[in-house]
């Protein structure tokens, strides 16, 4: 079942570790279901309870820890650990109001013989609880706890080109939802029978590769509450005259590409074209300056200075990292494009330019995935920037 060599995954591993030592790290705990995903290859619907990947700098390989149900055989059959790197707790510590898995997890450290050491903890993302760092803190006394948020991120961050390959794939798929939703997006549909075509679609995938399951469910903002990016569907039906976008990804063995597009049921206003013109140019022009060596507020930069022609104005950032994604979220929380980010783009890095434009009574969203060369870029996706006005 695994998606990579394990050579693969021990050069991720060599490059956490590095970045540990860097950081007088002894031990990460990694709790972010995507962060491990990328060292361990675990894949599994299981982080609703607490399961940790431990990395060591003294070890070649890292842990799994989890409930006994999902390390029997998940953590067996979705890595490249062995045996011996499984280790669970009991189903009394799941969901109990007197045992609590980090205490369990606590001994387990201590018995590896790092309850002295210093320990990071991911302890800013959606899968860690302030009582399970509260646990960590009373069952390791000795050991010097830090603050480990982001360091797998941050060597996600660029790809390798076997995870460029699998964007790829992603790619053809968004490719694949999108002309579902053109296709399902016309008056009287339901708003969740579009939505359901692009789900469907996303999962068949292509004949060549099916597709995964997304990070998060397709948005399609419209109408009156078009302003609001990150609304779904409901039953309602589509009137004659209506503005939206939606936005959706692609997913291959975990990895996201995503898109947004704006659409239209009958002519849409002057004003709205012309705000859509403003956010095609500035999109196009911010791609034009992608490449190694370029800094991310350089890219948004671009960006601000064409739609300054049109009178637009846009106070969020542009863009961000992206590749591996669990629920919450697809982003993967490093870079973003914005005035002040200074990170200088490198060669297999992948972003999302989405600059959105979202105002109180319309908005627009069209955006690319791509990848950064040492040139330029290369788009992960084909999709016409156009808006597409169905009549």
């Amino acid at each position: 079942m695994l998606p990579f060599s394990q050579a693969d995954y021990l050069e991720r591993l060599q490059k956490v570790k590095d970045s540990m030592g860097d950081q007088g790290i002894d031990v990460l705990l990694i709790t972010d279901p995507a962060n491990m995903y990328y060292v361990s290859g675990y894949n599994a619907l299981s982080y609703y309870v607490e399961q940790v990947i431990l990395v060591a700098l003294d070890d070649d390989m890292p842990r799994y820890i989890g409930r006994y149900n999902d390390a029997l055989v998940g953590a067996h059959v979705t890595t490249w650990l062995s045996r011996d790197h499984v280790h669970w707790y009991t189903d009394e510590y799941t969901n109990s109001r007197t045992k609590h898995p980090m205490d369990w997890i606590s001994g387990l450290i201590k018995d590896l013989g790092y309850g002295k050491k210093t320990i990071a903890i991911e302890m800013e993302h959606d899968f860690i609880a302030p009582l399970a760092y509260e646990k960590y803190k009373q069952g390791l006394p000795e050991a010097k706890l830090v603050n480990g948020s982001f360091i797998v991120n941050w060597v996600r961050i660029i790809k390798s080109d076997n995870e460029i390959e699998m964007m790829r794939r992603a790619g053809k798929i968004t490719r694949k939802a999108w002309e579902a939703c053109a296709e399902a997006f016309k008056p009287g549909a339901r708003k969740c029978d579009v939505a359901a075509a692009v789900l469907e679609a996303s999962v068949r995938g292509t004949e060549e590769f099916g597709g995964d399951w997304q990070a998060g469910p397709p948005v399609f903002p419209g109408g009156e509450y078009a302003g609001a990016p990150h609304l779904t569907w409901d039953e309602s039906r589509y009137p004659d005259r209506y503005d939206m976008y939606m936005e959706t990804s692609g997913v291959y063995k975990r990895y996201h590409c995503p898109v947004s597009r704006t659409m239209c049921l009958g002519q849409p206003s002057e004003k709205f074209l012309y705000h859509a013109s403003a956010a095609i140019e500035g999109l196009q022009e911010a791609l034009a300056v992608v490449k190694e060596g370029v800094t991310c507020e350089e890219v948004e930069a671009a960006w601000r200075k064409t739609i300054a022609k049109y009178g637009v104005k846009k106070d969020s950032r542009i863009g961000y990292s992206v590749g591996i994604g669990f629920p919450s979220t697809w982003v993967e929380k490093t870079v973003s494009l914005r005035p002040g980010d200074k990170t200088v783009l490198k060669h297999n890095m992948t972003l999302h330019c989405i600059p959105g434009l979202y105002y109180d009574d319309f908005g627009i969203s069209i955006s690319q995935c791509i990848r950064v060369t040492k040139t330029g870029h290369e788009k992960l996706h084909d999709i016409p920037y156009d808006v597409l006005i169905k009549k």
